[in-house]
């Protein structure tokens, strides 16, 4: 009786020390000088242990250990597969071991922490799994992913504002894209700014000696605003506050040290405008957003930093916007208007004597927005300085150093067209047009002097090239190509289509045709609606993805359904409450479009977006179930009620809005709609398969919204292939990532299509 009492305290005394390395251990290893961060999550089940490894830096999360081996105190994690194997102590609470690998032994001590990982955990595919699917992907192909979507070695060129140096991004071995300044009289060259785990999401010069960058976390998209001497000392967190968005308002020229940036500091709903000392941090917070039912949400400052004008959203769908008046300095309402119109102050005249004159983007009496010379105080048009009959108009171009004088206009039609209207700029692009014909040429940056300017070329079949252009000698000097891997001969045309849809109305678009297609072959398909969706369009110019589809032989739709921006508002009002119902018939009035010019096979077509295009994904496989052949849905919406409840503060003030363009849930028959067109209501008439990605991160499509289609539809007995990425946001920008769900696509695309 004592014997058998012994042996069951001495099992309970094995599983209580094996328990104590149940759960979620990380650590930070030392390769070479590169500290790489690991993590190890450790389960035990009826006396078996199993153990994931994730390595954040490279993007890894998931990877299986094949053994777990719990020996007393101590423990060994082995992956055959890798050559890894751990060996650790338990000691005060810390597993303090050696980490193995490729000849190396790298001392490795590991701390129990909390994991707080977004999301239900069990639900996404093992790597075995994902890797399985991208096997399909089989044929002799001359382009891999990686050519299409690894980062260019250099990227991101930027002109100092005396031109002096040159800016950009290049990207060494670990696929960190760190930030050269390069001084072009010697040619010295110096990192200015290191990437290290986080991205840096964007990056310019504030003055001739400092730059700013910025940078969030796993792609929660709450940024801090960075500024660096260019030689990279005096590094600076200028917005150090944890869950704050920050944005720069204003580079203020004529104050070289100051910026003005907007931060919700003080309140996460809303945004209010602070001047920040780029050299000190020093803040000054230059104006109060304090009625939060009608907050502000835009500030038009002039160039001297300067307040001169705010817009308020008030009631939820109007905005009215307050003009200083210059005489007393009290800010006056001016102008109120519908959300969805256009009002706004693009830049003020600063070559009139006349300080209440501006250049304002409007369509107020007009479908279509366009450039007027006005006058804020009489509240009268000048004059009209540019429009046009079928678009919309985008913006115009000032030259500070020759007394704001316009340089250019701009719009998006078929394709985006500068419109020179400088005797400079006239110059310039006649040149450009003799240099690099059938191309599009833009300039893209040029010195406060005008002596340099950055010029790049594009096409649908070129990526885009980077030339100088000395404005003393008038010619063009190479710089860099963004992708000599892709050559310009074996990518595919991007095509502008227009058609009418099934209620009368125009409805333009795209189409890339692979080779195959233009050889009278009818070929696969893959329909890919854009984002948004209200105010976004698809545009023609080199796409790396519908490249990448066509290189397999597919071609890719993409329409400019109703909602879109560019078209009028009369088309995007038209798309009001009618997201999956008349935005779906725009696109299979497309899809019938490209069937009918023999182009593609209708039997095999593919439906494939990302937001409210991943939410277009699950509704085409909804409503036309035998149209599509498959599915893949990348951060969409599936359920139209949790999508409002998990909207980010800063989301908040826009409720309203967002009722006008979706469905307002508080009105029984509208709710009744949203619940229509909500697939996770609408699982059992999903038909065909569907690989569901997602960032864990995403504050704007909530990973609840994956989870719940994929648990919904792996609960009837679907397979569900599901990839998520836990240091990722709303959308992939990690370039392993990319490179691993395009991978993952392609496999899914050809084991649906290829059969």
């Amino acid at each position: 009786m004592k014997t058998k009492n012994l042996i069951i305290l001495l099992l309970m005394s094995i599983t209580t020390q094996a328990q104590q390395f149940v759960g979620d251990w990380k650590g930070t290893l030392d390769v070479q000088g590169m500290k790489l961060e690991v993590i190890f999550h450790m389960a035990q089940k009826d006396n078996n242990y199993t153990t994931t490894m994730d390595v954040p830096m490279q993007g890894a999360s998931g990877v299986p250990i094949d053994k777990t081996e719990v020996n007393n105190n101590h423990i060994t994690l082995k992956a055959a597969a890798l050559g890894i194997e751990f060996k650790g102590e338990l000691k005060n609470k810390e597993i303090v071991g050696e980490f193995h690998q490729a000849g190396m032994n790298l001392p490795l001590t590991l701390t129990s922490f909390e994991s707080k990982l977004p999301g239900n955990t069990t639900l996404p595919s093992s790597k075995e799994e994902l890797e399985q699917l991208k096997s399909y992907d089989k044929g002799n192909y001359k382009y891999s992913v990686s050519d299409y979507f690894a980062r260019p070695k250099a990227s991101g060129f930027q002109l100092s504002p005396n031109g002096k140096y040159m800016s950009y991004r290049e990207k060494d071995e670990n696929n960190k894209r760190h930030i050269y300044v390069k001084e072009l009289a010697t040619g010295k060259v110096q990192r200015a700014i290191e990437e290290k785990e986080e991205l840096v999401r964007g990056y310019g010069w504030i003055n001739d000696e400092r730059l700013f960058f910025a940078m969030d976390k796993g792609g929660d998209e709450n940024y801090h605003v960075y500024a660096v001497n260019l030689d990279g000392s005096n590094l600076k967190d200028l917005t150090p506050f944890d869950g704050v968005q920050a944005s720069i308002q204003n580079i203020l020229k004529e104050q070289k040290d100051y910026i003005i940036v907007l931060m919700n500091k003080n309140n996460k709903q809303v945004f209010e405008p602070f001047k920040l000392n780029i050299v000190t941090g020093a803040l000054e917070q230059l104006y109060k957003n304090e009625d939060i039912a009608n907050p502000i949400q835009g500030y038009e400052f002039d160039k001297d930093g300067n307040l001169r004008g705010y817009s308020k959203l008030v009631n939820g769908v109007q905005n009215q916007l307050y003009y200083k008046d210059n005489k007393t300095g009290e800010f006056k309402l001016h102008t109120t208007t519908n959300w969805d119109d256009t009002f706004g102050i693009i830049s003020f005249n600063y070559a009139s004597k006349n300080k209440d004159e501006a250049y304002v983007l409007t369509n107020l009496d007009s479908d279509k927005t366009r450039i007027v010379l006005y006058d804020l105080a009489t509240k009268k048009i000048i004059k009209e300085v540019f429009s046009n009959p079928t678009f919309d108009v985008s913006g115009l171009n000032l030259s500070r150093k020759r007394n704001y004088e316009i340089d250019n206009f701009s719009y998006e039609g078929e394709k985006n067209e500068i419109i020179p209207v400088s005797k400079l700029y006239k110059e310039i692009y006649g040149l450009m047009e003799k240099e690099f014909p059938n191309k599009e040429a833009y300039i893209v940056d040029k010195d406060d002097n005008e002596t340099q300017f950055l010029v790049i070329v594009q096409s649908d079949k070129l990526y885009g090239t980077y030339y100088q252009y000395d404005a003393k000698t008038k010619k063009f000097k190479l710089l860099y190509d963004l992708m000599p891997q892709l050559k310009e001969a074996d990518m595919a045309e991007m095509r502008p289509i227009k058609f009418t849809s099934r209620d009368g109305k125009t409805i333009y678009g795209y189409i890339t045709l692979p080779k195959e297609a233009l050889q009278g072959k009818k070929v696969p398909l893959i329909v890919n609606p854009h984002g948004g969706p209200q105010g976004v369009r698809d545009s023609w110019g080199f796409n790396p993805e519908t490249q990448l589809f066509a290189s397999r032989g597919y071609a890719t739709l993409q329409v400019n359904f109703r909602i879109s921006g560019g078209y009028g508002k009369d088309f995007l009002r038209a798309g009001f409450k009618q997201i999956g119902r008349q935005l779906m018939d725009d696109v299979e009035d497309g899809v019938a479009y490209a069937i009918k010019q023999g182009w593609v096979d209708k039997d095999k077509i593919a439906i494939y977006g990302g937001s409210h295009g991943g939410y277009a994904t699950l509704m085409g496989l909804v409503k036309t179930p035998d149209l599509y052949a498959c599915g893949v849905n990348y951060v969409g919406v599936s359920n139209i009620f949790t999508f409002f409840d998990s909207f980010p503060e800063y989301w908040k003030p826009y409720k309203e809005i967002v009722k006008e363009i979706w469905y307002d849930l508080e009105d029984p028959k509208e709710a009744a709609i949203a619940k229509e067109v909500s697939p996770v209501f609408q699982i059992d008439k999903i038909k065909k398969p569907l690989f569901v990605i997602q960032g864990a991160n995403d504050p704007r499509v909530n990973i609840a919204e994956s989870d719940q289609i994929v648990t919904g539809l792996r609960a009837k007995g679907f397979e569900v292939p599901y990839m998520v990425k836990y240091d990722e946001g709303h959308g992939f920008h990690k370039e392993e990532n990319s490179i691993d769900m395009y991978e993952a696509t392609l496999g899914f695309l050809a084991k649906n299509l290829k059969k």
